[in-house]
């Protein structure tokens, strides 16, 4: 039988290493789809896994690639498919994962007619993609397809291979040594880069003259653990991980002060004030304005993506590496640090801080369960090798001050481009790759309403191929876009505005249960760790319906003046929720405890722990 492209397109992304892939039919694919159900019949395909819509594919690709470390592919038709595939390649794109999407389109004599579902393609991905080409002939499909791989895994970024209907189904020729034909290989060179070793040099000499050393360690490190502390431990250096990062580096180490900034700790943000050594690996983290002074620190980035280096902190060196391959190459030339005063400081303040999540778990609210209780409880719970994954809003605030990933577990969330509903895909994806981890999804309402009710239905269908079906969905019921809801307050002055905000009430619980899962419906604090208990003891698919305060403050570790002002313009312009959010605030702010108040308030500092002047003056108007 005659070979089509298809044929080859399916045969060529196995020898990319492709093994399953995420898609939607339509039309514009059709031959192609035809070709992928011909190989799953002959035993030579590739697991095709269909959700409920192609953005979720394209979601589940990204999260493919952050889980498993290799190339995510996704598959969907011309115009409406292709479209519906943008968000989840910008967030490969902004997170810098490997994503290759095949894509439909009209006939080769269609192009440029205005026929039905055939569009400018090649204009539509030009700003997602690091590389997006059209098959235009039999010829050309080798190339292409490898040159889309290719860049996906070297430069980092989604790539996009363009199928015209027709070209779909053309025999495939064998390739010759023939002008204007490109012979290809499937082949991707190393990323395990090295910097010169007089970079190196100078790099060792930088960490070794420093007497309070910090490194910031986000995603772009994973793999490289034992390195990273070992680098650490002959630096007597703090770590600080990026939210994305927070699987690198486990929570048992003392001197790992979680994440920073708005959803970080306070032994983190003092470790950026007083550091004079930073050292970021494998991190792009984006908020500036929470990273040293400008010239308090000497400053090294590590990473594989050299245009990002040097953007949010005036670098000293940039090494453009491998940040496993360069910290093999950096340890050896460390000094051990025998002064450990600056670690082992860091380390008594992450003591403390612990305690007061502690306290702020197990604060009582009159407008709903505690948020962080619910978080608080689950961290309790986590079983060897559990993934987590957190969405955009408040999940990422009680993600991160209280989930604590110990060695060998993981978790994950839309980083840059902190899309809404992402939770419960990468959920999804994560089981498929690790069908035999507990996996737990958390998601706020509104995002469980965009598409992630849709979900379940794609769990329910693919359930059996899982070996271990544990899947815990945690829903933060509360009616409310909450994040945006705090955000609106504290970043523009305005009182919430509920015809943008709230979210109509639905039983989760009763969904889950329709579809033959489990619903556990908790409305008090004292219920929260019984839910999880059962939730756990379940092997099959929960969700845990949480009916939540939309009044808890996502409180920063160290409140501005600016944060204070406008969240308090705004509570008294008419906020129809004001009364429920001062409370809580309220609440909230006298659980901190005296030493953290004092702090806030820039009330018995020390000498070691100056804010400059501009800082003193927000404190004491906060």
């Amino acid at each position: 039988m005659t070979t089509t492209v298809s044929d080859f397109v399916i045969a060529r992304i196995k020898e990319w290493g492709v093994s399953r892939v995420f898609g939607f039919p339509g039309d514009g694919i059709g031959e192609f789809d035809g070709a992928l159900g011909k190989a799953e019949k002959d035993g030579v395909g590739v697991e095709y896994i269909r959700p409920t819509h192609e953005e979720i594919c394209s979601l589940m690709a990204t999260a493919h690639a952050k889980f498993t470390g290799e190339i995510g592919v996704c598959i969907a038709t011309s115009s409406p498919g292709a479209f519906h595939l943008l968000n989840g390649l910008y967030d490969a794109a902004m997170d810098n994962q490997p994503v290759v999407a095949i894509v439909g389109q009209q006939g080769l004599d269609a192009l440029g007619t205005f026929s039905q579902q055939q569009s400018n393609l090649e204009r539509t991905f030009a700003d997602v993609a690091v590389y997006v080409q059209t098959i235009v002939s039999p010829a050309q499909a080798q190339a292409v397809v490898d040159t889309a791989f290719r860049m996906a895994r070297v430069r980092l970024q989604p790539a996009v291979i363009i199928l015209p209907h027709d070209v779909q189904g053309m025999p495939m020729p064998e390739v010759g040594a023939e002008n204007w034909v490109s012979r290809s290989s499937a082949v991707a060179p190393s990323t395990a880069v090295v910097p010169p070793a007089d970079e190196l040099a100078r790099a060792a000499a930088i960490i070794n003259a420093g007497e309070k050393v910090t490194f910031l360690v986000g995603h772009g490190a994973n793999g490289a653990t034992d390195l990273v502390l070992e680098a650490a431990r002959k630096a007597g250096a703090g770590i600080i991980t990026a939210l994305r990062g927070k699987q690198v580096v486990p929570s048992d180490v003392p001197h790992h002060t979680q994440q920073l900034g708005l959803l970080g700790s306070l032994p983190s943000l003092h470790q950026m004030k007083q550091c004079d050594t930073l050292v970021l690996l494998g991190t792009n983290y984006p908020y500036g304005q929470f990273l040293p002074a400008t010239g308090q620190a000497r400053a090294i980035q590590v990473d594989l993506k050299p245009e990002q280096m040097g953007l949010r902190y005036p670098t000293e060196l940039n090494l453009w590496g491998d940040v496993a391959a360069t910290l093999a190459a950096l340890v050896p030339l460390l000094e051990q640090k025998t002064d450990l005063a600056w670690q082992n400081h860091i380390a008594e303040e992450m003591v403390d801080w612990e305690s007061e999540m502690d306290a702020q778990a197990d604060v009582e609210y009159d407008d709903g369960v505690n948020p962080r209780r619910v978080y608080h409880e689950l961290n309790k719970r986590l079983p060897p090798q559990a993934i987590v994954t957190a969405d955009a809003g408040t999940t990422a605030d009680w993600y991160g001050h209280h989930i604590r990933l110990r060695r060998g577990m993981m978790g994950d969330l839309s980083g840059r481009l902190a899309t809404m509903l992402a939770a419960m895909p990468y959920a999804v994806a994560a089981k498929f790759a690790y069908p035999e981890r507990t996996v737990i999804c958390t998601i706020g309402d509104g995002a469980f309403q965009m598409l992630g009710m849709n979900e379940l239905i794609t769990v329910k269908k693919y359930l059996s191929r899982w070996e271990n079906p544990q899947l815990i969905i945690l829903v933060l019921h509360n009616d409310d876009l909450s994040q945006v809801s705090w955000e609106m307050r504290t970043e523009d002055a305005n009182p919430v505005w509920s015809t943008s905000q709230d979210v109509e009430s639905v039983d989760y619980a009763g969904w889950a249960e329709l579809l033959g899962f489990t619903g556990i419906r908790v409305t008090e604090d004292g219920q929260v760790a019984d839910a999880w208990d059962r939730a756990f003891a379940n092997r099959g698919v929960t969700l845990i319906d949480a009916h939540t305060s939309k009044n808890v403050p996502p409180l920063p570790p160290h409140i501005t003046a600016e944060f204070a002002r406008n969240t308090a313009k705004a509570l008294f312009k008419g906020d129809p929720n004001a009364r429920g959010a001062i409370r809580d605030s309220a609440q909230a702010l006298l659980t901190e405890g005296i030493e953290r108040v004092k702090d806030t308030l820039h009330l018995g500092r020390d000498d070691k722990d100056k804010r400059d002047d501009k800082d003193a003056r927000d404190d004491k108007d906060a």
